[in-house]
């Protein structure tokens, strides 16, 4: 990330696989850093408050096995890393950060009544199509694991894209005399990338569980279990299931949950019964000092007292 991506030498930090496609697409490496920090961010708040919290994406690309060997998690990562890539690319299209692509096309449908098209849309097919070449590069050049693991990290990259092109939608700006809105100039553009990780993190914990198995001619994602539903192009994918992540177990990418904290009258993932796995918790009183019993004073400043307060934290043993 501390990288000025200004010089083809650059890109040897990079895979092989990625090292000819970062020469020819060297002013995209910025979007695709920032993409990069965005996914380390968003998977972080989306996991915040479970067993698996997503820290070991800190260390990326040198993941844990957590991440390397096809489960839920990894799927998730895949396809979040993939739709951010993707968005990150679309919009410097849009913004002109990229001198070989501009504003996305026009809409064919006409515009709504009393709108026009214009503006300058999300480039959302170019983001898709180089964010493809960039995030499935091990995949297609045959590294990055067995067959079934490099098809499980292909579908959800895939996945990860499709989110992101349906959640294309219609952004209008008024124009009219005092704010009448007489007019509207629309375009086309993407929501922010928390809108998907939250879309993404439902398809993680409906994820199916697959086995890449010979088909007719050629080998497929199908179910691993007989009566489970056939996968869809929108259905994240997993091949080995995860750990509880309850314990430390370095072999299975799991750090345990001691020491994290919990909420003790919650009754979701963050309950300390869920978090702590059963083994029970500490609570712990500290006194904090905070801002109080502020009012405003003419003219222009708010005035405050300091208020101390005790505050019980519960810790998972």
């Amino acid at each position: 990330s501390g990288v000025a991506w200004n010089e083809s030498q650059h890109c040897r930090l990079l895979l092989p696989e990625r090292l000819q496609l970062c020469r020819r697409h060297l002013e995209a490496m910025p979007s695709i850093v920032r993409a990069a920090r965005r996914t380390q961010a968003l998977c972080q708040q989306s996991f915040a408050d479970m067993r698996w919290n997503c820290s070991s994406i800190q260390r990326a690309p040198s993941f844990g096995p957590e991440l390397l060997t096809g489960t839920r998690e990894a799927a998730f990562v895949h396809a979040l890393a993939a739709a951010a890539v993707a968005q990150g690319i679309a919009r410097s299209c849009a913004s002109g950060e990229l001198p070989l692509c501009s504003c996305g096309p026009g809409p064919s449908e006409p515009p709504a009544p009393g709108s026009r098209w214009g503006g300058c849309g999300d480039n959302l097919s170019h983001g898709l199509q180089l964010g493809a070449a960039f995030t499935d590069g091990p995949a297609r050049a045959g590294t990055g694991g067995t067959p079934g693991l490099r098809a499980v990290n292909r579908h959800n990259g895939a996945v990860g894209r499709a989110v992101l092109r349906d959640s294309l939608d219609t952004r209008c700006k008024c124009h009219g005399v005092s704010g009448s809105c007489s007019v509207k100039t629309c375009w086309k553009g993407l929501p922010d990338l928390g809108e998907i990780a939250s879309d993404l993190k439902s398809r993680y914990l409906a994820a199916l569980k697959v086995t890449h198995r010979l088909v007719g001619p050629r080998k497929q994602l199908i179910p691993k279990e007989g009566d489970a539903r056939p996968v869809t192009e929108m259905d994240l994918v997993y091949l080995i299931n995860s750990p509880d992540y309850c314990t430390p177990n370095p072999q299975l990418g799991s750090l345990g949950t001691q020491d994290r904290p919990c909420n003790r009258t919650s009754v979701g993932s963050d309950s300390c019964d869920l978090l702590c796995c059963g083994r029970g918790y500490n609570t712990y009183t500290e006194e904090v000092t905070e801002r109080c019993h502020c009012r405003y004073r003419w003219c222009c400043s708010v005035v405050c007292r300091r208020c101390r307060r005790s505050l019980q934290r519960h810790v998972c043993k």
